[in-house]
């Protein structure tokens, strides 16, 4: 094998440099803001790097692009590795709660500080570095290399299906790096095998027609109470989703699967210190904390809105009550059909009068622990890092199951954010010598693909 290590130690000034020029362009797709941009500064990074680059559109321009790239191997042009990751990023908000401008890309010792650093920026420029390294140092790849970085996966990946469905022959792969990858507290990278899919709903209460005086809850209802009685029904107070059939098409565990995750290293006191907390839901504990990350469903409120939450007291009884809440699911779970049972379960305990509206449906994916690429993974992964965690699934969602359906390729994650690299929180960061390894990995993958 042809190592680029050395290359990657000597050049890690420039990949930094150009991870924080991406930093520097906003590209937060919740705003509109800056994608466009973006697109066209990934794919000029991408063409520097000697990778042929172009963006592209869906028939609406309005809809954000993607960005695809390719190069072909001479050595090696049977087998096609897929790099999946995203040029969008996060609101900043609260701003207030940054040390630095939050799209500075500010460098402090091992540390490059902003919004999208770790999530999805520094991961994508260990990607093009390492084929850019590769280029350099052999004049070649070991196998035939493409990309496909969109602007949408902080909102879902709205159109990302859509995007797979018409380049499909262009896209067309063996395996498919996904877009991140945890390093735990102890540096060992964490290969996750799935993704856990979404369901993302607003229930809405409305009550009289305009706020009105609070001395008057006597006589007329009070939508936030309305919907927090449809809330209060819908999970119990150790987690459980209690509408009807939520658990029918759970897919248990598999004995390999239950083997990985018995393995898998998990600090509880670690966790709980980092995030305030003493106790998990439901009191959980050993194997069932794992088994809960990475296989079960949830049932979260994202946010909750209704009257005055201003300074100080106002005595009102709000008009409209609205909460949005996320629901994870896991293999097997269909999201239309999830949302057909939460309707049914609203209407059934008298609630019809409630409002649900749609944002956004995902399926989960997950790849067989038996499949070859899982073992090329990991092997790069050891050699790189001295030891590597394999996890059965991701807790977090991405668009993984579109990729499987329509690619029919294998899809793992593996990567360089470190696991409190405050993503999608103030002062997000990357860490330089993780960025350094993972660039170092990727290679090591590319290489054992190719001999696989």
């Amino acid at each position: 094998m042809s190592s680029i290590d050395q290359l990657v130690d000597s050049e890690m000034d420039a990949m930094v440099a150009d991870l924080q020029t991406l930093i520097r362009q906003p590209s937060v797709s919740a705003k509109k803001q800056g994608l466009v941009e973006c697109a066209n500064l990934v794919s000029s990074i991408m063409k520097k790097a000697g990778i042929s680059s172009d963006v592209l559109y869906l028939d609406d321009k309005s809809i954000p692009p993607i960005v695809c790239g390719e190069l072909k191997s001479k050595s090696n042009p049977g087998k096609t590795l897929l790099f999946y990751n995203h040029y969008d990023v996060q609101p900043a908000e609260p701003v207030e709660l940054w040390n630095a401008e939050p799209f500075s890309g500010k460098l402090e010792g091992n540390y490059v500080y902003g919004r999208g650093s770790a999530d999805d920026k520094g991961e994508l420029i260990t990607r093009i570095k390492a084929v850019e390294y590769y280029l350099k140092k052999t004049g070649d790849v070991p196998c035939n290399v493409k990309f496909i970085v969109e602007g949408e996966e902080e909102i879902g990946s709205v159109h990302v299906e859509q995007y797979l469905q018409k380049y499909h022959e262009r896209l067309a792969c063996d395996g498919v790096i996904w877009e991140f990858g945890y390093v735990d507290a102890k540096d060992r990278p964490i290969i996750s095998l799935g993704m856990k899919g979404l369901l993302y709903v607003e229930l809405a209460a409305t009550g009289p027609s305009r706020d009105a005086h609070s001395s008057l809850a006597v006589l007329i209802e009070n939508p936030a109470w309305r919907l927090v009685s449809a809330l209060a029904s819908m999970r119990d107070s150790n987690g459980k989703i209690l509408i009807k059939d939520w658990y029918k098409e759970v897919r248990d565990f598999t004995s390999q699967e239950l083997d990985v995750i018995a393995q898998e290293p998990f600090d509880e006191a670690e966790f709980k210190e980092e995030y305030g907390i003493t106790r998990f839901v439901a009191g959980a504990e050993g194997r069932d904390v794992k088994k809960a990350l990475v296989g079960m469903p949830t049932c979260n409120i994202a946010g909750l809105n209704s009257g005055y939450i201003g300074e100080g007291a106002k005595t009102v009884l709000p008009s409209k009550a609205m909460v949005k809440i996320d629901f994870r699911l896991v293999p097997d779970m269909i999201p239309e059909r999830q949302l057909e049972r939460l309707k049914a379960h609203l209407f059934e305990h008298g609630f019809d009068d409630i409002e649900v509206v749609f944002i956004h449906g995902e399926a989960a994916a997950r790849t067989s622990i038996s499949d070859p690429f899982v073992k090329q993974v990991e092997q790069a992964a050891k050699v790189t890092f001295g030891s590597a965690i394999i996890s059965v699934s991701s807790a977090g969602t991405g668009p993984m199951y579109s990729f499987a359906k329509v690619l029919k390729s294998p899809c793992i994650s593996v990567g360089s954010t470190y696991m409190f690299a405050r993503i999608h929180s103030p002062n997000e960061f990357a860490r330089v010598d993780l960025l350094n390894k993972t660039t170092k990995c990727i290679g090591r993958i590319m290489e054992n693909f190719s001999a696989g």
